[in-house]
């Protein structure tokens, strides 16, 4: 089953009776299934059922309609939407129905998409090396590996056995094969002969099958001190990034899927502007990655499509993107998919629920948003996958919610924070004092916190969740003494008070600031994050005793040298410079407390 169907393949069914945009219309459909694909009028545009009425089928169309009109014909294919699988979709990019860009633009002859065009989503003829790891005579079952492949410098691929075929191998072969010659074959329980290629297909809209989902219980690590310490994502963990223009949703993504830690990066770009896509179709391909020196294309997948794209196509972007991460999750490996943006998948959505006239949820939504939402984000976890070997694998799913005026009340927004765990909240007040990340600290969580405990205490240090919560609480305290001071002013606060104001404001300009542009900065190990926050809170631990002593002067307190130091700090990258550092601190605001003897 292919999304790549050969005109030839298909049958004529039906005729259009009526277009509305991106919606069409066709009877004589009686024998069709739901979400089979169509090839609709002459120019055998995609298509996909997603109604049946009697013998009228309503199609969504992923391309421009234009020009097709009641009378012209309409294909069946006997297939439903799916995406190829097979070594070569690293370092790719597609459009949102697994159609490669530079495919079609070769077949269009310029930059823009001509109407129509087919265009396979994996080479075909490309030789790769097939290393057998199993042999004949084996007993295998879904999920089971046959064989490696050298896809990238950075990944194996690893072909397994399709899903739901089980039996004994009688054929399996090494040497280099295109992606659809026989590798190996398979005597299942009836006697029949399972014909396998490096090639598979699988239904976008049907999650891959695993054995169980496990509790997750480390982090996704991304180098940034707002994340990794403050609100964590859970390797397969669900996020979710609301934020008003301008607040920087695209950039913390883009950022996220540079530097953490997992393996493959899913990058959908979901009815976004075209500027910001053309930016990471420009700028990933001579990304490197840091964990490895290598370019980062060679573990990333893109999906690009664009505002100006047919809107029918978002959907299914989404789709196509999960199912590709949901493959290399089979496979073991840890892989992160982001979803730029979701909102505009659920306009999509509504666009298409309106012209099917159905009845209208909450501001024009339809109905099924919350569910069709929960669906797409429950696809997230951490697996044992299919298989005798017991693999593990895990899916974070990161999806950017753009809400109308940063209202987060809005339909979109209150759905998938109702399935998410992970809520980092973009400030337009933060963005524009030049906060980036514009994370909010008030009004962000993570309730992933007391699934890491043990991770950040045997991998990091044993306090790592106290120096947290008091950095949390310091900026809580923070947001309450500012609004004392805009009443009364900063002379009608005590020393501690003071001294809460000084500290909170290094976390927020010396921690919680980052700039995602500059590499010295982009990206910090949890283990020199947490150092860092341990030398700004020490500030507080240490100072506390002496400032709240009798008619200390608190002026004082700001001529140490490592409080003007603090803010070069965070450009160190060994422990022992922070902890010589926080040596300093403690010597100095001792020294504070003997000269005011």
């Amino acid at each position: 089953m292919t999304n790549t169907i050969n005109t030839q393949e298909a049958t004529k069914a039906g005729e259009i009776v009526r277009v509305t945009g991106p919606l069409v219309r066709a009877n004589g459909m009686s024998s069709a299934k739901l979400y089979e694909l169509v090839k609709v009028s002459s120019e055998k545009l995609l298509g996909e059922i997603i109604e049946l009425n009697g013998d009228i089928a309503s199609i969504q169309v992923y391309e421009d309609t234009t020009g097709v009109g009641p009378g012209d014909p309409v294909f069946r294919t006997g297939k439903t939407m799916s995406v190829a699988l097979a070594p070569g979709l690293l370092e790719s990019i597609y459009d949102g129905v697994q159609r490669p860009l530079k495919a079609i633009e070769e077949a269009s002859g310029s930059v823009y998409i001509k109407r129509g065009i087919d265009a396979e989503a994996l080479d075909k003829n490309k030789k790769w090396d097939f290393k057998a790891v199993a042999k004949v005579g084996d007993k295998v079952t879904g999920g089971d590996i046959l064989g490696t492949v050298a896809e990238t410098k950075l990944i194996v691929h690893k072909v397994m056995v399709p899903p739901h075929v089980s039996g004994v191998i009688t054929n399996i072969k090494s040497g280099n094969f295109n992606i659809t010659e026989t590798i190996a074959e398979i005597k299942t329980e009836s006697g029949e002969i399972e014909v396998v290629a490096m090639l598979q297909y699988w239904p976008i809209r049907e999650p891959r099958p695993k054995n169980k989902k496990i509790f997750p219980s480390e982090p996704l690590l991304t180098g940034g001190r707002s994340i990794d310490t403050l609100f964590p994502i859970a390797k397969g963990g669900a996020g979710c990034i609301p934020g008003p223009f301008g607040a920087g949703k695209t950039v913390t993504q883009q950022s996220i899927s540079k530097y953490c830690n997992a393996e493959v990066i899913v990058y959908i770009g979901c009815g976004e502007r075209g500027n910001e896509m053309t930016e990471v179709l420009s700028e990933f391909p001579h990304l490197i990655d840091p964990n490895s020196g290598e370019p980062l294309m060679k573990r990333t997948i893109l999906i690009a499509n664009t505002s100006n794209m047919p809107v029918a196509a978002r959907e299914a972007s989404v789709y196509t993107g999960i199912t590709i991460a949901e493959y290399y999750r089979d496979m073991g490996y840890n892989v992160a998919l982001m979803a730029d943006s979701t909102s505009r998948w659920a306009e999509a959505m509504r666009e298409i629920s309106g012209r099917l006239e159905e009845m209208p949820g909450e501001e024009g939504y339809p109905a099924y948003l919350s569910s069709r939402t929960a669906q797409f984000y429950e696809r997230a976890g951490v697996v044992e996958t299919l298989g005798s070997e017991g693999r593990q694998g895990s899916l974070t799913v990161i999806g950017a919610v753009s809400p109308p005026g940063g209202d987060l009340s809005e339909p979109v927004s209150q759905s998938t924070l109702r399935v998410t765990k992970t809520f980092w909240s973009l400030d337009a007040g933060l963005a524009y004092k030049k906060h980036f990340p514009s994370i909010n600290w008030l009004g962000s969580y993570s309730l992933y916190v007391d699934n890491l405990l043990d991770f950040w205490r045997e991998n990091v240090a044993p306090d790592f969740a106290n120096i947290r919560k008091q950095a949390m609480e310091l900026l809580e305290k923070e947001s309450k003494l500012l609004e004392i001071v805009r009443l009364v002013g900063m002379e009608s606060l005590s020393n501690s008070d003071k001294l809460t104001l000084e500290v909170a404001r290094m976390i927020r300009e010396d921690f919680l600031m980052q700039n995602a542009f500059d590499p010295s900065d982009a990206y910090m190990p949890i283990k020199i994050q947490y150092n860092l926050l341990k030398s700004i809170v020490t500030f507080y631990n240490e100072g506390l005793p002496v400032v709240t002593t009798d008619e200390f002067e608190f002026s004082r307190f700001k001529q140490m040298s490592t409080y003007k130091e603090i803010g070069r700090l965070k450009e160190k990258r060994e422990v022992s410079d922070y902890e010589n550092f926080i040596s300093r601190v403690k010597e100095e605001i001792k020294a504070l407390t003997q000269t005011n003897a």
